[in-house]
């Protein structure tokens, strides 16, 4: 940001020339709020809540059960996944939505294992977000002496990936850290030794370009209530590319990921396209909203968000070492915008405390333990002078020692 003067008044200015400015009206934020939490979860679109009315109201309220043909309910995982493929580099009929990120994530998982015969090991990193971690365990467990989830520190994860194999999981962009994988190179050493490739997508879609098949990419998970805005507890989403998708196998067998669903034959046959990767019936409501978001974010031009994101995250870093200097915090983000997702993370001893000073402001961030405060910014709602307020709320807080208090310490359930 050296080429931009740090004042809110150039700020300000700034944010009148966004081209992207128009889109933080069609959000819900009250006003004086600072919202830097759209990489846990996304605001509401304003057109969500008369999407959910309409939903309720006329759909399932005078509808009933006419609307899974009158309203077509029957194809909203694939209609929406198509939607959501045009934000990650995959093509129509490679994405389905479906359950949650880590339901996905275990079918994923377990077909390519099925997919990779005689091979025992599964490939992540320590520190991956934990539910993926978690669920690789449960399907360790599951598979007792057939499977073994190993994992290496990120610049020696490449010498763990050898001929024995046979999936390798990753999340794109690192939730705490916000650093960003080379998903290209990675893809490329896991093809190299025969190895499919998963990519957990969660804090990526909406956020910064993506390209599955530019890559070549087997599979990929993502969630829809982060930079997607689908609301919290918005279903997830799986990729499966095209040329896996007459020997993908999920475990998770449902009827909705049968090729007749309604023959309700007791034998299961896999629909012979992405639906196999469906499980239970559709989750109406949910996935209904989050389609108001993900069209939201899909008529955004990409490059203009990509853009957008790293000069926030610019200046975040440059405010904050100039207004905070001395105050304990160290950048725990790549210093390079092009290494980074869209967010900031810093790290403090008293992080927890901090976050919840701000907050006590109306300045919403996150703590993860053990000590990273971060920051997200969801470039079609998050202005500039946001980060020029926040960042003088911050060095205020620590100048007077305002954390210090026991409210601010009190370990909350979700922080």
């Amino acid at each position: 940001m050296s080429d931009t003067p740090l004042s809110r008044e150039a700020l300000a200015r700034m944010d009148r020339e966004d081209p992207l400015a128009h889109y933080r009206d069609q959000f819900e934020l009250e006003e004086g709020l600072i919202y830097l939490d759209g990489n846990s979860l996304g605001a509401l679109p304003k057109a969500a809540k008369a999407r959910a009315a309409e939903l309720m109201e006329r759909e399932w309220g005078q509808g009933l059960i006419r609307s899974w043909n009158t309203h077509d309910w029957i194809s909203l995982p694939e209609r929406v996944g198509d939607k959501i493929a045009s934000l990650i580099g995959a093509a129509p009929g490679e994405v389905v939505v479906a359950d949650s990120t880590s339901v996905n994530l275990f079918k994923l998982a377990a077909a390519a294992v099925r997919m990779r015969p005689g091979r025992r090991k599964i490939v992540s990193e320590p520190g991956n977000f934990p539910t993926d971690l978690y669920i690789l365990q449960g399907l360790e467990a599951f598979l007792p002496g057939e499977i073994q989830l190993e994992t290496a520190p990120r610049e020696r994860l490449e010498t763990l990936i050898d001929d024995d194999t046979a999936l390798v999981v990753l999340t794109h962009v690192h939730y705490k850290s916000g650093e960003l994988f080379d998903m290209a190179a990675i893809t490329a050493r896991a093809h190299e030794v025969g190895a499919l490739m998963l990519w957990d997508l969660s804090h990526s879609a909406g956020a910064l370009p993506v390209d599955l098949n530019g890559v070549e990419a087997d599979f990929a998970v993502g969630c829809g209530y982060k930079y997607l805005n689908g609301g919290p507890g918005a279903p997830g989403y799986l990729f499966v590319a095209q040329r896996h998708q007459a020997e993908f196998h999920q475990p998770l067998s449902g009827w909705f990921g049968h090729a007749e669903p309604f023959a309700m034959r007791d034998e299961y046959q896999p629909a012979p396209s992405i639906k196999r990767g469906l499980c239970g019936t559709t989750g109406v409501l949910a996935t209904g909203v989050l389609e108001v978001g993900v069209e939201l974010m899909a008529s955004a031009d990409m490059a203009l968000v990509r853009a957008k994101s790293q000069r926030l995250g610019e200046l975040f870093i440059s405010l904050v070492e100039r207004h905070c200097a001395g105050q304990g915090f160290a950048l725990a983000s790549p210093r390079d915008a092009t290494k980074r997702g869209s967010q900031v993370s810093l790290t403090h001893e008293q992080g927890f405390a901090i976050v919840q000073a701000l907050i006590a402001r109306n300045i919403i961030g996150d703590f993860r333990a053990p000590n990273i405060l971060r920051f997200g910014f969801a470039p079609l709602y998050t202005r500039y002078v946001d980060i020029w307020d926040m960042v003088q709320a911050l060095a205020d807080i620590m100048a007077q020692g305002e954390w210090d208090q026991p409210r601010f310490k009190k370990v909350t359930a979700v922080t």
